[in-house]
């Protein structure tokens, strides 16, 4: 009796150890939620899977996420060989319902639904790719659009460089690559007409241009354009304040001329003289001798005489162009 409960004991103590979680499984299953922090949604399914695929490659389980039937699957012992063929299939439904379910915790609620009724962890998989491929898809034709689409205008060089980088890191998030050259078309092609002279010379470039050297180059010829500008500025502003002063001073004049009426009217007046009393200020119709029979006018001096043939209006100072007329028709 005692021999047969031993030989009970070893067997079962020999079945738990072939079922117990190796230390590979068991790291995977601890720290997957935390060595993923970001849980899958419709918005980071190629980040998410990145990360998934990384370490489930690191600690060799990348063949759960296969469609193949456990019977083909190999197992972790070094005698898998001599190894009992249900205990093997055992065995990897229980390091698969572990992956599964650490995959399952690393998968935001909104998402869980489409994956509650499926077991293995390669059906988990092949369900997530199919739903979210296509959208994928679509986000990096949209993402490519508004790269295609994005210009300087009155950005700076360094906001329109990041503008571009963040696109780019955009549809590589989203599952798809660009070449370098590709991305320094769009740069190229979304520069202002001040930076010809610099595209055409990039175009023109025999080697192979990073990124990185051409940011380097793109800041550098802002400053230069910048200070061209500025240069080609300063004779506009210069003509702009000549016309601008000799504006003021035609308005100066008429300011001038408009308080200095008063002056003039004045002047006129004074030198108005009475053709009755040989009197200044006034004119013989309003004279008050001019229906005085008696009253006699008093004799004219050559000084007055020469005041009677003044006139009422008095000289202009203002300016007019010669039109050039010889006769008056």
């Amino acid at each position: 009796m005692a021999s047969s409960s031993s030989t009970t004991a070893i067997a079962s103590g020999e079945k738990s150890d072939k079922f117990a979680l190796y230390p590979s499984l068991k790291f995977v299953v601890s720290n997957l939620k935390s060595l993923v922090p970001h849980h899958l949604s419709s918005e980071n399914y190629q980040i998410w899977r990145n990360h998934i695929l990384k370490l489930f490659k690191a600690n060799g389980f990348e063949e759960f996420l296969e469609p193949m039937s456990a019977s083909t699957s190999s197992g972790r012992d070094q005698d898998q060989e001599n190894e009992d063929p249900n205990v093997r299939n055992a065995n990897w439904i229980l390091t698969d319902q572990n992956l599964a379910a650490a995959i399952c915790s690393t998968i935001s609620a909104p998402v869980l639904p489409y994956i509650m009724h499926l077991e293995t962890s390669a059906e988990i998989w092949q369900a997530l790719q199919t739903r979210f491929q296509s959208s994928s898809r679509s986000k990096v034709i949209q993402l490519k659009n508004e790269l295609h689409n994005l210009s300087m205008n009155t950005l700076s060089m360094q906001a329109y460089l990041a503008e571009i980088k963040k696109l780019v890191d955009n549809i590589a998030s989203a599952g798809a690559k660009m070449d370098t050259e590709d991305i320094i078309l769009h740069i190229m092609n979304g520069l202002p007409a001040s930076y010809q002279s610099f595209k055409t010379y990039i175009r023109t470039m025999q080697n192979p241009l990073t990124l990185d050297a051409l940011y380097a180059l793109l800041i550098s010829e802002e400053i230069h354009v910048q200070a061209d500008s500025q240069r080609l500025a300063i004779p506009q502003d210069a003509q702009t304040a000549l016309y601008s002063n000799r504006g003021r001073g035609h308005r100066g004049r008429g300011r001038s001329s408009q308080t200095n009426q008063p002056v003039q009217k004045q002047s006129a007046k004074s030198s108005l003289v009475c053709q009755i009393c040989t009197k200044r200020g006034h004119t013989a119709d309003i004279c008050w001798h001019r229906h005085n029979a008696n009253y006699v006018t008093p004799r004219t001096t050559p000084d007055t005489s020469n005041a009677l043939l003044a006139t009422s209006e008095s000289s202009s100072t203002d300016w007019y162009l010669d039109s050039g007329a010889s006769r008056l028709t």
